[in-house]
C-alpha cells in the first residue's frame, strides 16, 4: 500500500505548460505517476509530454477521471487554483507555491476542512511513495537518498529530507512514502493529520518527523502519540537547534512565537511520551535498529 498516491492515482497538473511544471510532468511520468491530464488557461489543445492541456479544471475532469491535482502556479495565483480544483471534487491537492499570502492560507485551510479535502503544502517538495509515484520535485534518481522501504517520512523541509532520508538508507533501510506539509506558517495538512495515514498503512513500521523551530505542529504529534491515535515508533529530528535566541531564520513557519515553538519544548514533549529525537541527522539510522 502506499500513503495519498501509488501508481494507480490519477493525476492533474496545473501550470503544467510552464518551465517547472513541463520539466516535473515527464519526471512524475517517468517514475511511474499516472499523470493523465493539465491545465494552463489559455492553452487547450496543446499537450506536455503526451498529456493533454486544457483550459480549465472543470473541462479537464469533464474528459478525464481524476483523483489528485499538482499545482505549479505562482503564489498570487494559487487560492484560485485551489479553489478551482476543489470546485471540480478534486480531494487531494498538493501545492508547491512559497509564500501565499496569509488570509489566504486560512481560507484555503478552512475551505479543504469543509471539503473533506485534503490540500498538502504550500512550500513543499510534494509528497512521494517511494518507487511508484510521485506528485512533486523530487530527486528520485538518487538511489542512496529514495530507496524504496518501510520507513514512513513527514517533514517540513525539503533539503533536509533529502539528508535525512539518506541516513535512513544507509542504516538499510528505505522509504514508505514521504509526505512534505511544507515550510510556511500555516500549512494546509498538518502533522498529526498525516500520521493516522502511517498508522493504517501496514508497510509502514516506523515513522521519521523532520521538524523545525517554530509553530506547534510537533507538541500535535506527541499529543497524538499520548492520545493513541499514533502506536508505531517515531523519530523526530528538529532543524534549528543551534538557532539564536530571538533570531529569524529559514522558513516563515520557523518563527517561535510567545516563548512556543522552541526545539527544548518540542523535544520535551515527544519524549515525554516516549517517541526518540535525534540531535543530528547522522544518528536517525542507529535510533531506528534501535526500536525495529
Amino acid at each position: 500500500m502506499s500513503v495519498i498516491i501509488d501508481s494507480g492515482t490519477r493525476v492533474l497538473i496545473q501550470g503544467i505548460t510552464g518551465k517547472e511544471g513541463s520539466f516535473w510532468a515527464k519526471h512524475m511520468k517517468d517514475y511511474g505517476t499516472n499523470v493523465v491530464v493539465g491545465v494552463t488557461p489559455g492553452k487547450e489543445g496543446q499537450d506536455v509530454d503526451e498529456v493533454p492541456v486544457y483550459h480549465t479544471v472543470r473541462r479537464a475532469v469533464e474528459k478525464y477521471q481524476v483523483d489528485a491535482s499538482l499545482l505549479f502556479v505562482p503564489p498570487r495565483f494559487a487560492k484560485g487554483a485551489i479553489f478551482e480544483a476543489l470546485d471540480a471534487g478534486i480531494k487531494t491537492i498538493v501545492v508547491t507555491a512559497e509564500g501565499i499570502p496569509l488570509h489566504e492560507m486560512v481560507q484555503i485551510r478552512k475551505a479543504a476542512l469543509s471539503e473533506g479535502a485534503m490540500v498538502i503544502g504550500g512550500n513543499t517538495t510534494g509528497i512521494i511513495s517511494t518507487g511508484k509515484a510521485m506528485m512533486g520535485f523530487f530527486p528520485y534518481w538518487l538511489e542512496r537518498v529514495y530507496k524504496p522501504g518501510r520507513i514512513g517520512v513527514m517533514t517540513r523541509s525539503g533539503s533536509l529530507t533529502n539528508e535525512v532520508t539518506a541516513e535512513i538508507v544507509k542504516a538499510g533501510y528505505g522509504s514508505s512514502s514521504v509526505i512534505g506539509v511544507g515550510g510556511d506558517p500555516i500549512p494546509f495538512t498538518r502533522f498529526a493529520e498525516v500520521l493516522p495515514l502511517f498508522e493504517k498503512d501496514p508497510d509502514t513500521d516506523a515513522v521519521v518527523m523532520i521538524g523545525e523551530i517554530g509553530g506547534t505542529m510537533e507538541e500535535e504529534v506527541a499529543e497524538a502519540i499520548e492520545n493513541g491515535i499514533f502506536t508505531k515508533p517515531l523519530i523526530g529530528f528538529m532543524g534549528g537547534r543551534t538557532a539564536p535566541k530571538g533570531q529569524k531564520m529559514g522558513h516563515a513557519g520557523a518563527i517561535i512565537t510567545a516563548g512556543k515553538g522552541t526545539v527544548a519544548d518540542k523535544v520535551e514533549a515527544l519524549a515525554a511520551v516516549g517517541a526518540l529525537v535525534a540531535d543530528r541527522p547522522s544518528v536517525i539510522g542507529t535510533l531506528l535498529k534501535s526500536i525495529l
